[in-house]
């Protein structure tokens, strides 16, 4: 499933005042973590744009985001909510698992920079 976000605040007020793209080529994402359901299990994002990972942990138990690829790991507890900052990635693939339940697939997830 894809996800289209519209431009963050912060974003569109950098491309009203002239601040240039550093400031308004910013993604934003959200995942939920849900006692070993990742969803959306697939993350499109702009290649060589930086974005802003928000990951929700709804379930009961603590959950883990881990990405080797993206060397990302936090430990997240229940009801709560962590923000990652992603730098720019290349055009491709990256998984990521919500580890304390890796041996399910629905704890399987990708990022697709496009």
């Amino acid at each position: 499933m894809t996800r289209h976000r519209p431009l963050s605040l912060l974003a569109a007020l950098g491309l009203v005042l002239g601040l240039g793209p550093a400031l308004a080529e910013t993604s934003a994402l959200t995942v939920t973590l849900t006692d070993g359901v990742v969803a959306p299990q697939t993350i499109e994002l702009p290649a060589d744009t930086a974005a802003t990972l928000t990951v929700v942990n709804a379930g009961a138990t603590p959950a883990e985001f881990e990405s080797k690829q993206l060397r990302i790991e936090t430990i997240i507890a229940p009801g709560q909510t962590t923000t990652i900052e992603l730098q720019p990635l290349p055009a491709g693939s990256y998984s990521f698992v919500e580890e304390f339940h890796e041996n399910l697939d629905t704890a399987r997830g990708t990022i697709v920079a496009k």
